[in-house]
């Protein structure tokens, strides 16, 4: 582990008994493009925001006596940061990853917040499942982790789960990610108990007739003679389910969007009103099938990585809004795993701990998009989405922070990740910002540099 890692301060002895309060000050806040940022201070009393502004003074008086004090340098202070797609393979695969392994790597990686995908082994599709993830999550406490349900029995696509009773139990969404629901009538269904719910189901959307691939379908597959996934294997899917949308009125979210029809089509869905929200993972806002070209399974995940025009299509779906939130799709396998042929290996990245560095390099640093521009997918997008209350710095909403040094100059080193795995694509990669400090109920999780007094 890396003496910056191994050094950075996460607070594990805190038993919940009383709830801290924190004064984080000199910060910067988020600015629009060429304009320099405005410079302030944030208060967390009792585990909420309770002041956010410029007067010092007041900030002290509305951390109250008592509070930890932490000079941010002029940082980069953002909303806790919002990941709504991840991978914590518990229960079933422990090796990979745990609740509270994943979480560690959420704080990491300046998540405070985590939606955890169900399927699991076996799969979260009870109100009791829903329970045990969140209760192991406290137990943790780390990240907070909110659980979605899946939308059948088992993940098998034959009959819907007890959606109400894990939306009784604290679920905040549903998925069978990993695959789309198999057929329209079912997913018809489905979305009408969601809306009942109010809640959004969340889309893999992939035609698993036209999945039998194992990389984007085109020259490069062609080249290293390798089967290939058409664009139209998730561009079917969701066509379908916007119309299914569109029938029901209710919220059907696309994950892990990667082609550039796929934009356009939901492009056309929110300009006709219906209900469809969308994610991209840093993965598919980067790199391109032409990394595969040396046969290394690291770079094999669902959906496949695509062109650069697919790559830039996205990165324009961002910008404009047709795409709501980044999320990374953090997928943990074993090393073992991914040690097989290109065919035979699964498919997966782990993205927690790179997000934001990677946003910051490619995106930001390279001149596509502001810090102003990019923020709100990682916090208040996500957070609206799946309604969690949080994401915006304002007074009353829970005291989760994330403090970004935006020219912190790195090197990804998978061995000194929180995260049980190490199948990251960026291994090697030099990065340029990246995310300091992290504070979830005005609890210091994560503290790189070791400023907090």
């Amino acid at each position: 582990m890396s003496s910056a890692i191994h050094n950075a301060r996460p607070i594990m002895n805190w038993k919940g008994f009383t709830m801290p309060s924190i004064l984080v000050k000199n910060v910067s806040f988020l600015a629009a493009a060429k304009s320099p940022a405005p410079t302030g201070h944030v208060a967390v009393r009792d585990g909420l925001i309770s002041y956010v502004g410029h007067d010092l003074t007041a900030a002290e008086q509305a951390a109250g006596p008592g509070a930890a004090r932490i000079d941010a340098g002029g940082f980069l202070l953002v909303p806790g940061c919002i990941d709504m797609h991840v991978h914590l393979r518990e229960p079933g695969n422990k090796a990979q990853e745990t609740i509270a392994s994943g979480a560690m790597a959420a704080v990491a990686g300046g998540f405070t917040s985590i939606v955890a995908m169900p399927n699991t082994e076996p799969a979260i599709d009870s109100e009791s499942a829903i329970i045990f993830t969140r209760r192991e999550a406290r137990r943790a406490g780390l990240a907070n982790v909110f659980p979605a349900g899946s939308v059948t029995a088992g993940r098998q696509g034959k009959e819907l789960a007890e959606m109400a009773q894990m939306a009784r139990g604290g679920a905040v969404a549903y998925s069978d990610d990993g695959k789309a629901v198999p057929t329209a009538g079912l997913l018809r269904r489905a979305m009408a108990y969601a809306k009942m719910l109010d809640k959004p189901i969340l889309e893999h959307c992939e035609d698993p007739s036209l999945a039998d691939g194992v990389m984007d379908e085109g020259y490069m597959s062609t080249a290293l003679g390798l089967r290939g996934i058409p664009d139209e294997c998730e561009e079917v899917i969701v066509a379908r389910d916007v119309a299914i949308a569109r029938l029901t009125g209710g919220h059907i979210h696309i994950q892990h969007v990667s082609t550039a029809n796929s934009v356009e089509l939901i492009r056309r869905a929110k300009a006709a009103g219906i209900r469809v929200t969308a994610e991209v993972t840093p993965h598919h806002l980067v790199l391109t099938s032409d990394y595969v070209k040396d046969y290394d399974p690291v770079y094999k995940v669902s959906p496949p990585l695509r062109t650069m025009v697919d790559v830039e299509a996205c990165r324009c779906g961002l910008k404009d809004g047709t795409i709501d939130a980044v999320a990374s799709d953090h997928a943990p396998h074993l090393a073992g795993e991914k040690e097989l042929e290109f065919a035979s290996a699964p498919s997966g990245m782990i993205g927690l701990e790179t997000t934001i560095g990677v946003l910051s390099t490619i995106l930001v640093h390279g001149g596509h998009f502001t810090w102003a521009e990019l923020v709100p997918a990682l916090t208040s997008h996500p957070s609206d989405i799946l309604k969690l209350g949080r994401g915006r710095l304002m007074p009353n909403l829970p005291g989760d922070l994330t403090l970004i040094d935006p020219e912190r100059e790195w090197t990804v080193d998978p061995e000194s990740f929180h995260s049980r795995s190490r199948n990251c694509p960026f291994r090697g990669w030099k990065l340029q910002g990246r995310a300091i400090l992290t504070v979830v109920g005005g609890r210091v999780l994560f503290d790189l540099d070791g400023r907090e007094q």
